[in-house]
């Protein structure tokens, strides 16, 4: 399976959660699929999510100094002057990934200097990694974005089977919903869908499908004791991912169907 999925939604969404659980109900599902998930959000926690211990150390692919010396031939910090625009990134993955219940985990990280647009080691080997990963892998990427999608660009947008935008019933999550949509729309996303989240009541269910009728309606998760009780307690919720509910295994059915 070769499927290529990106989470995007507003901050305090639950889109992080969300995304660990599409990870891991892929991978319980499909038991011979191979999944990576992607965490490409400034504020890391898809760790927990997963039920990596907090104790082992990660380190984010941009804060490898002399990795990215190494495949780029300059010191990460500058901007300027001459260094390789694609550098060897294939390894990386199954190098610097933590595997669990049958999710690799890779944390990209972010560039601390320059702003989004610069052109500096750092960021050409996340953009080199990122493009590796959705276009040659022939494997199931989760992506956790940031509120945008600032990681993906042109060059790998037509690869993504579907961009997941996570929203709440709140109005701040779905005018995030828009702006979302139309930054992956201007890359070339061709299949936004929605996920509301959170849901308490069939009140709640009917204004995301009536405020929302320019997209895709992926599906429902409700609010659940089990997911606030993990969030709360830093701890991955349904510990057994058996125990997941049928909405969520119902989405991911859904999910996978795309790559056929």
């Amino acid at each position: 399976m070769s499927l290529k999925l990106a989470v995007g939604g507003k901050g305090g969404v639950g889109k992080t959660t969300i995304t660990s659980l599409i990870a891991r109900s892929i991978a319980a599902l499909n038991k011979d699929t191979k999944v990576i998930a992607i965490d490409a959000d400034p504020v890391a926690n898809l760790a927990a999510g997963l039920g990596i211990d907090e104790s082992i150390p990660i380190t984010p692919i941009s804060e490898l100094s002399d990795l990215i010396a190494e495949r780029t031939g300059a010191t990460p910090g500058t901007m300027g002057g001459f260094f390789t625009l694609n550098p060897k990134v294939d390894d990386i993955p199954d190098r610097f990934s933590i595997e669990k219940d049958g999710v690799k985990l890779l944390v990209m990280g972010t560039v601390q200097k320059g702003g989004s647009g610069c052109i500096c080691p750092e960021s050409t080997i996340l953009k080199a990694l990122m493009n590796h990963l959705v276009l040659a892998r022939n494997e199931v990427v989760v992506m956790d974005m940031e509120a945008g999608v600032e990681h993906l660009g042109r060059a790998t947008s037509g690869s993504v089977d579907a961009l997941i935008v996570v929203v709440n019933p709140g109005k701040r999550s779905r005018v995030a919903a828009d702006k979302i949509k139309k930054l992956g729309m201007d890359i070339g996303i061709k299949n936004i869908v929605v996920l509301g989240n959170r849901i308490k009541s069939e009140e709640d269910k009917q204004l995301i499908i009536d405020s929302m009728t320019g997209y895709e309606i992926l599906g429902f998760i409700p609010e659940m004791d089990e997911i606030v009780r993990s969030d709360r307690d830093g701890t991955r919720p349904f510990d057994d991912i058996s125990q997941i509910p049928e909405e969520l295994i119902e989405i991911t059915k859904k999910l996978t169907k795309l790559d056929s």
